[in-house]
């Protein structure tokens, strides 16, 4: 058997040995055993239960929450050769009914579909007619009311559990407690499961926190020194560009990747950074699912991530080679702040939340105990322009409301309006100046959307008529007449999206059933910032060891390679050496501090120590161009 398993994954996978413990999940499986499987992202974890499944006779149910996931894993067995069906977007009854047919008479080997769509009693009915040989549950943390990303449509999963008793279950998941574990096993209803955890411990990669104020110096310094293919990550669609194009413009290929991009473009900046055509690839945390390169050299967030599991996971997509491997984390003085903004302060409470819940139904006219099972076209910027709502907070809301099975929506929201200048900048000054009514439209664009001449940008039609002071049909027709002109490409939807009621209207009653949740995850999420915090800020501890407290992993040793482990082993400097090694090298020259820096060979901090210290007994002094002279 062990064998067999071997064969298949070199086939299919082209790999000659399982890592540890696939091979042991595995097995557990093939014996029929329900199996926890605790491994950390890259770890390997669909390898687990795409082995046995094509080892066995039958169809492997796979359930997960991530729609991206399933399109990507679903894609990749095809290209394997591996027949798989994925029961994703708005299909019809009919049409998944002849999906399930399919499976049962097609000779696929997978099928994947997300949680919510066992609360539907004749898919389930129709699920226990299919020759199912495995069911995987991914994400498994989402079924426990104490995980980061609880779904009430997973508690369904033990519903069909019952349905197929002799089917072994493999619950799979990247991060959970102690806790959270407990609840697993309990909500699944797995009988004596056997646990296997692979250990968060990476010891070829080198943790780096580095406090500076000019993070694309630092950049340059770090890519300079390792040359090998590289990942930044930002926060956001516009970093993406601007920093891909500011590393071009020192003399870095560089490309970038966001969820913004057609397919097209995706596969295309892909593929140069994996064929190595570039050295670096600016991405947000869209980039990286199936992504299995494994000579990254650095990995670097120049924005702090929201938790770090996150930062864990996409820290993790360097030195799978087994090679010395440097994850970097960038900070300066305004970014807990920042991402505080961001992340915390937008997380909607009970009273908004409620808000939110009973305006989208006079929004939609939704009458009390109505509204189940009605798809309604949704425009979200409309929406939160009519009630004054925070774009972000009520995103959020939205994506509560969508979690907890009151409502689905159809996708990610998007403006309505997308646009790109197709004439060079110059040209549109050219423009203006024969169109002057025309001025202040136009310039409000271009202020609030500088990379519009590089790509195709969504604008906030609300936002540009309310600072140029017109309305959003003569913003319409501007454009229209612009694009007919040739000077700019435009798209325009009515409505950017829909959404399904999963139940009637009730109101009171809905928020108060849900309502315990949203405080329970609002506090997980304020945790889980402390602790990126707590890691940024502790200088008193290895941050490999930080990294695995946060996961309930101990470890007695430090690792020798963060910036901790460096700074504590490295002998300091004498003040007095640093001061008369500066003053040398001043009594030729004029110098900025980066220029020191690099002349003397000293850390950021020691040359700003030194530097100070000079300046207080009036050795040296600083001229307008920021450099330093002697006196």
């Amino acid at each position: 058997m062990q064998q067999q398993a071997l064969d298949i994954l070199k086939k299919y996978w082209q790999h000659d040995t399982f890592r540890d413990p696939q091979d042991k999940i595995i097995q557990s499986v093939l014996n029929g055993h329900d199996t926890f499987a605790l491994m950390p992202t890259g770890g390997g974890k669909s390898v687990c239960f795409q082995v046995p499944a094509i080892m066995q006779e039958g169809l492997c149910l796979v359930i997960s929450p991530l729609i991206a996931l399933m399109h990507d894993q679903v894609q990749n067995l095809e290209k394997r050769g591996i027949k798989a069906i994925a029961l994703t977007g708005r299909l019809s009854v009919d049409e998944i009914s002849d999906l399930l047919d399919n499976c049962r008479f097609g000779n696929y080997k997978f099928l994947y579909l997300s949680p919510e769509r066992l609360e539907a009693d004749w898919i389930i009915e129709r699920i226990k007619e299919l020759p199912i040989n495995l069911v995987a549950v991914d994400e498994a943390h989402c079924v426990s009311q104490w995980g980061h990303d609880f779904r009430p449509a997973y508690l369904k999963i033990s519903a069909l559990k019952k349905h197929l008793p002799q089917v072994p279950f493999l619950a799979l998941t990247a991060s959970a407690t102690h806790r959270v574990q407990q609840d697993i096993v309990t909500q699944l209803d797995l009988t004596k499961p056997f646990l296997f955890k692979k250990s968060f411990y990476r010891e070829n990669i080198a943790y780096m926190v580095f406090d500076t104020e000019d993070k694309l110096y630092r950049l340059q310094q770090m890519l300079t020194k390792n040359a090998g293919p590289s990942i930044i990550y930002v926060r956001n669609r516009k970093s993406c560009h601007d920093v891909s194009q500011q590393l071009n413009s020192l003399g870095f290929r560089a490309t970038f990747y966001h969820g913004g991009l057609k397919e097209k473009e995706k596969n295309t900046n892909m593929q140069a950074w994996l064929n190595e055509k570039v050295q670096v690839i600016v991405a947000t945390n869209a980039f990286g699912m199936g992504i299995d390169k494994h000579n990254v050299k650095t990995v670097i967030h120049i924005q702090l991530p929201e938790n770090l599991e996150n930062y864990y996971q996409e820290a993790g997509r360097g030195g799978r080679d087994g090679q010395k491997a440097f994850a970097v984390l960038l900070v300066n003085a305004s970014d807990v702040k920042t991402t505080q903004s961001q992340f915390i302060d937008v997380l909607p409470d009970k009273k908004f939340l409620k808000e939110v819940y009973l305006k989208l139904n006079t929004y939609l006219q939704i009458a009390y105990g109505e509204g189940m099972g009605e798809i309604y076209p949704f425009n979200y910027n409309d929406f939160c322009h009519k009630y004054k709502f925070h774009p972000v907070k009520t995103y959020n809301a939205l994506q509560f409301l969508d979690r907890q099975g009151v409502l689905t929506l159809s996708k990610e929201f998007t403006e309505k309006v997308n646009l790109q200048f197709i004439i060079p900048s110059k040209e549109v000054v050219r423009y203006i100046s024969l169109n002057p009514a025309e001025e202040e439209p136009i310039l409000t664009i271009l202020r609030n959307y500088t990379g519009i001449f590089d790509m195709e940008t969504v604008i906030n039609t609300a936002l540009i008529t309310k600072k140029a002071a017109i309305t959003e049909a003569e913003l319409i027709m501007l454009l229209q007449k612009l694009e007919q002109k040739g000077v700019v490409t435009l798209r325009t939807s009515g409505n950017d999206s829909s959404i399904t009621f999963n139940e009637v209207r009730e109101d009171e009653h809905t928020i108060n059933r849900i309502s315990k949740f949203l405080v329970q995850q609002n506090d997980i999420k304020v945790k889980q910032f402390e602790s990126v915090i707590q890691y940024i800020n502790n200088t008193t501890r290895c941050k490999s060891r930080l990294i695995l407290d946060y996961f309930d992993e101990e470890n007695t040793t430090d690792c020798g390679i963060c910036s901790y482990c460096i700074a504590k082993n490295r002998k300091p400097k004498n003040p007095l050496e640093m001061a008369t090694a500066i003053m040398e090298l001043l009594k030729d020259n004029v110098l900025n501090s980066r220029e020191i820096e690099s002349n003397l060979g000293f850390t950021p901090e020691e040359t700003v120590f030194a530097i100070r210290l000079l300046l207080e007994h009036n050795k040296i002094m600083m001229n307008t161009n920021n450099q330093y002279t002697l006196k």
